[in-house]
């Protein structure tokens, strides 16, 4: 179902259901909505839900995690009497009534309002940290509060832990001061005293930051139109979760990165329970080169410079994004939670993305006995859609082998981890540059028609053998491209246990385009995002949930992590389809002789049993979800965790230096010029210590 077909879905569903209740009267916009929603993807999703009391229960339960995950404002009595319609929301939807949402935002509006007249009570009392107290950080373990006391007790442990963390930051900042002053002292550099806060006056500022910020949160409640969205958003993810309905604000800020344009810290947020995730790190940008933020970590708060830091939890992005954005040169710094449960200030200079760092990059690694490793990294599947000279990532790559074959390189690392995707069509192409035309990958939508698409060029550009590197983080056509390597048996697959595993293809439709004339006056509607199409291997399994097995598994820092598709709500699951007709590489490589080496390798490794041993304890205490409110066992656990966080720097240290050089095409072209063939080499920065990325040459020299 495609184009001018799929807006004529939504059309004829917004239609039917205008014309269904009552053609006399004007609808309310929440039933038009709502209506055109469902109906809409009951016909056109890839995988159409049933309006039935099932579709009712993933309604509710989703909806009850979002108003309320950390289950402080509505009550066990108040879930109760929701729970009249857990099983009629589809009842509703039908006939285009709304109770429900009218009850939820009614209990929501009162308990708030009894809320915030407790965060006054609770606060105007100095906490003491003293006491053999514990929080539960988790809000999914959490409970909704029996009663009035259960509530109030719940809440005086929020905010005693929202301040003790404040406190404890403010401690730790107080002895870096003390640690540079001493350092200054030492080397006899002029010392600017400032006066220290006794734990005391620590304790109240914090009580103060803890205090406005929720009568920030307070007074910025959703309005009737926020409330909708955010409904009609939740309506939609649970048909999966790349399904979305964006309000017309949100459409604006679609995909926008916090660079604006091109222009701040280079990421990009993802709300999710209540917090602000980097989505992604945009490559060549402040951040980027920066290192410190992850995608994963959560923004807890956001700082101008020295300025005192705003606590952004709760906030919806469009509200947070003017806070981090900032012109050039500017400092902006973010206290972090990272995915382990330790929290962290990163400080990052803001400035232009480097827009080359963006694309395919390639180098040399040296090794022994004269071997030369070309390394190939792709940050992304990028494409020039609205210009047909424009650049392409598969012009790119075919460019950067080339250059390597000329270089005289007997393997290639190809990168692609957290390669989060891109065009289709480069990955298709993309893959042809490795193998001889054939089936690369197979797309299949709704009405069971799959289409193969091909490499049409028999030209192989590299013949050598190949390791492609991938991560958790490695997605959407990463795993195209990785799926047909390895179906094709074409090379190694290095990395994470597994790839993303989102194997789907979403369209964006403009509502407000497809709505009758006769509902103008209730526009703008927004937009929906939704899955139409799933992609399938060559040999028809599907890359959705599962993603692309390594062929040869390493430890890496991310290893602990319960991310990817299967961990999101209701994502589509693996199912698989006809293969399509391929031929494998004839000179394939020796998959098991390659692993056992490789194991060896790593089990001798004291770079990678420290790894290993790493990436256990992280594990171990990311399920570690109850911390202590006794300040100084808090302190200590946050010490222990940084700890552990430091360590992944340090194993990288112990590493055998890899030497990675220019390719001679590109000195050349930069005429010798060291600075600027410097700044061509910035997207090796920290490579040579790469564990990783030495036993993929590693894997290659076994081949030679």
């Amino acid at each position: 179902m495609y184009a001018g077909a799929v807006g004529a879905v939504f059309g004829l569903a917004s239609y039917r259901f205008y014309r269904h209740n009552d053609p006399t009267a004007l609808p309310s916009k929440e039933q038009i909505l709502v209506g055109t929603l469902v109906q809409g993807l009951s016909s056109a999703h890839y995988q159409p839900e049933r309006i039935d009391d099932a579709f009712s229960k993933r309604v509710f339960d989703l909806y009850l995690k979002r108003i309320d995950y950390r289950k402080k404002f509505l009550t066990q009595p108040d879930v109760t009497q929701l729970r009249q319609y857990e099983t009629k929301i589809d009842d509703e939807t039908k006939a285009g009534t709304h109770g429900f949402l009218d009850l939820t935002t009614k209990l929501m509006s009162e308990r708030t309002k009894q809320v915030q007249a407790l965060t006054h009570e609770i606060l105007a009392q100095p906490f003491t940290f003293d006491a053999d107290e514990t929080f539960q950080t988790d809000f999914d373990k959490a409970t909704f509060p029996v009663s009035a006391a259960d509530q109030r007790e719940q809440w005086r442990k929020l905010l005693k832990f929202e301040t003790l963390t404040r406190v404890a930051e403010m401690m730790d900042e107080q002895d870096k001061r003390h640690d540079r002053a001493k350092t200054a002292s030492q080397a006899k550099e002029p010392v600017t005293a400032e006066p220290d806060r006794t734990p005391a006056q620590m304790e109240a500022e914090a009580r103060k930051r803890v205090l406005k910020y929720y009568d920030e949160q307070f007074a910025d409640l959703p309005d009737a139109n926020e409330t909708l969205a955010n409904y009609a958003n939740t309506i939609a993810n649970t048909y999966d979760p790349h399904t979305e309905y964006f309000a017309p604000k949100d459409k604006e800020e679609f995909d926008e990165a916090l660079t604006g344009q091109f222009e701040g810290i280079g990421a990009s947020l993802q709300e999710k329970d209540n917090l602000i995730y980097i989505a992604d790190i945009i490559p060549g940008s402040a951040s980027f080169r920066q290192g410190e933020l992850k995608k994963g970590d959560a923004i807890l708060r956001v700082a101008q410079g020295a300025a005192e830091p705003v606590s952004v939890e709760g906030w919806h992005t469009a509200k947070a994004v003017p806070l981090i954005k900032g012109k050039k040169g500017t400092e902006v710094r973010l206290t972090v939670k990272k995915p382990d449960g330790s929290t962290r200030i990163v400080s990052i200079i803001r400035d232009v993305v480097v827009k080359e760092d963006a694309y395919a990059q390639s180098a040399v690694v040296s090794g022994a006995g004269g071997k030369k490793i070309g390394y190939l990294r792709l940050p992304g599947f990028y494409a020039d859609f609205n210009n047909n000279g424009g650049r392409s990532s598969a012009d790119d790559v075919k460019k950067e082998l080339v250059k390597l074959n000329a270089e005289g390189v007997q393997g290639i690392v190809f990168d692609l981890r957290t390669n989060g995707g891109g065009s289709l069509s480069d990955a298709v192409e993309m893959a042809g540059l490795f193998m001889p035309s054939g089936p690369m990958v197979q797309v299949h939508d709704s009405r069971g028609i799959t289409n193969v698409l091909n490499d049409k060029d028999p030209r192989v550009q590299y013949t050598g053998p190949l390791v492609v590197l991938v991560n958790k983080y490695s997605a959407s056509a990463s795993e195209i491209l990785a799926a047909a390597v390895q179906d094709y048996k074409r090379g190694i697959i290095m990395g994470s246990t597994s790839t993303y595993g989102k194997g789907t293809v979403q369209r964006v439709v403009d509502l407000d385009e497809q709505l009758p004339a006769e509902l103008n006056a209730l526009k703008p509607f927004g937009s929906l995002k939704f899955t139409m199409q799933k992609f399938y291997r060559i040999t028809g399994a599907s890359t959705q949930f599962k993603g692309v097995a390594s062929d040869i598994v390493l430890p890496d820092v991310y290893s602990y992590l319960d991310q990817g598709e299967k961990e999101m709500d209701y994502p589509l699951k693996w199912d698989e389809i006809k293969p399509a007709p391929f031929r494998v590489w004839d000179n394939q490589p020796n998959y098991a002789k390659l692993e056992a080496s490789s194991k060896a390798r790593v089990a001798a490794s004291p770079s990678f049993k420290q790894m290993t041993e790493l990436v256990q304890s992280l594990r171990k205490r990311k399920d570690e979800t109850v911390v202590s409110l006794k300040l100084s066992n808090y302190r200590q656990r946050q010490l222990v965790l940084k700890a552990e966080s430091d360590k992944y720097e340090a194993i990288q240290k112990t590493a055998t230096a890899l030497v990675i050089k220019p390719l001679a095409a590109d000195t050349k072209l930069l005429a010798g010029d060291s600075v600027k063939v410097n700044r061509a080499m910035r997207f090796t920065r920290g490579l040579n210590k790469d564990i990783t990325l030495g036993e993929a040459v590693n894997v290659l020299k076994d081949q030679m």
